[in-house]
């Protein structure tokens, strides 16, 4: 086992080669500094954050509005309330109201409505022209009846630009075992679970009381996605997919301790409407750069499957759990950010009895619409040292992204309730 204070290091990325031949391996950490100034984050040279918000709840998602206000989710009820409506003064965000009785995920500003999610339903709030909700305790519902099981049922939203909402409906398994998570049971033939979860599902924005069935499956094989945002480079939808867990646990035959906490890869995939991502019959493998063939549909490690399956756009170490996307479009960072992704790593459980990891905000460059050149640590600390990563014991952990009118970036922490800003000076 390498000691705490390395595990960073050690689990740092690698690129996925199929689907993505000008990847290259490694990452980049220099410059960064750590100071009171930076809320105690670790930024690149350049670089600061504050904490303009703290102690709000398990904050998830976040949407900044035009006039650079703040609307947050609540994964757990607070005071009755699960939205928050925060204004901003300088590097500071003072709370203004909260409404919204329902837990859940989702919380997304577009063409003056605000779109949030509980675990079963989507609604919409319209907003007046400062971006304030306007009947905070009548939002209008747009879908009910989502499948919810108590296994990956956050409801991650986003929109494109055409109108259409897309909605992630996770799989209540892990790899969909006749017994789920029980030693060398084997996977369900046919996977019954794919005809209504483990994939995305594409509605009307704008349409009141649409059912689960009124939906379009727009891709399939998908495990569990968090983050997920719309690339408007090339007009296209990216998710990020949480992997399966366990591989030792069910099948020590065929992999150690830490080829399980390596694996399987924490994918980004571009979708395109139909695709299939493989779950639950195959995992993408990092290191072998090749789609594997699940241990419950009669794999061993080695032999490959996937064969109809997409490739992912890239691929990250396992058990990070990537819980936010965004796509850079402003200019106040340098021109090396503009169109590339952000990623929130939360952090996961599955590592032990190696070093847990995750923590941290991840860039990832694109060039033309796609995964170009090493991915690096752009925030990390989060957890407040090494050791407490390793432990698994974060003081906090990165979740939603989102960015400002201003080109700032917004990062929350579901842990403590942090508000970040993160900002960039020459």
């Amino acid at each position: 086992m390498l000691p705490a204070a390395a595990i960073a290091g050690a689990i740092l990325f690698n690129s996925c080669k199929s689907g993505n031949p000008d990847n290259k391996k490694g990452s980049d950490t220099t410059g960064t500094t750590t100071t009171a100034a930076n809320a105690g984050l670790k930024l690149p040279a350049g670089f600061s954050a504050a904490a303009i918000a703290e102690k709000l709840g398990g904050t998830r998602e976040i949407a900044i509005t035009p006039q650079n206000n703040i609307y947050v989710k609540l994964n757990t009820i607070k005071d009755g309330k699960t939205i928050l409506y925060l204004t901003q003064d300088g590097d500071k965000a003072t709370l203004k109201t909260s409404f919204g009785d329902y837990k859940g995920t989702g919380a997304f500003v577009k063409n003056g409505y605000l779109y949030a999610s509980s675990d079963q339903e989507v609604f919409r709030y319209k907003l007046n022209d400062k971006s304030e909700v306007i009947n905070p305790d009548q939002p209008e519902k747009i879908v009910t009846g989502l499948l919810s099981r108590n296994e990956h049922e956050a409801k991650a939203i986003t929109l494109d630009n055409d109108g259409n909402l897309y909605v992630n409906i996770g799989a209540y398994s892990n790899a969909c075992q006749v017994d789920d998570r029980k030693k060398g049971s084997p996977g369900q033939k046919g996977c019954p679970i794919l005809d209504s979860a483990g994939g995305i599902w594409q509605f009307k924005a704008d349409k009141l009381n649409q059912h689960y069935g009124d939906g379009i499956r727009y891709a399939t094989g998908l495990r569990n996605v968090v983050g997920m945002d719309w690339n408007q480079q090339n007009n296209q939808l990216f998710v990020m997919q949480h992997g399966r867990d366990q591989l030792h646990d069910l099948f020590p035959e065929y992999f150690t301790t830490k080829q399980s906490a390596d694996l399987p890869a924490e994918c980004m995939y571009a979708i395109k409407k139909g695709d299939n991502a493989g779950w639950p019959y195959m995992y993408y493998d990092w290191q072998q750069n090749k789609k594997i063939l699940m241990p419950e549909y009669g794999g061993d490690g080695k032999k490959e499957g996937g064969e109809t399956a997409i490739n992912p756009a890239a691929a990250f170490p396992g058990h990070l759990a990537p819980n936010g996307l965004l796509f850079y479009t402003g200019s106040q960072f340098p021109e090396k950010y503009k169109n590339g992704a952000f990623i929130a790593f939360h952090g996961s459980w599955n590592r032990a009895p190696e070093p847990q990891a995750g923590y941290f905000v991840v860039f990832q460059p694109f060039k033309d619409g796609k995964p170009s050149g090493a991915y690096e640590v752009f925030a990390d600390n989060f957890a407040g040292s090494a050791e407490k990563a390793a432990k698994g014991s974060a003081e906090h952990r990165p979740c939603g992204l989102a960015q400002g009118p201003d080109g700032s970036l917004y990062v929350t922490d579901d842990n403590q309730g942090t508000i970040y800003k993160i900002t960039y000076k020459k």
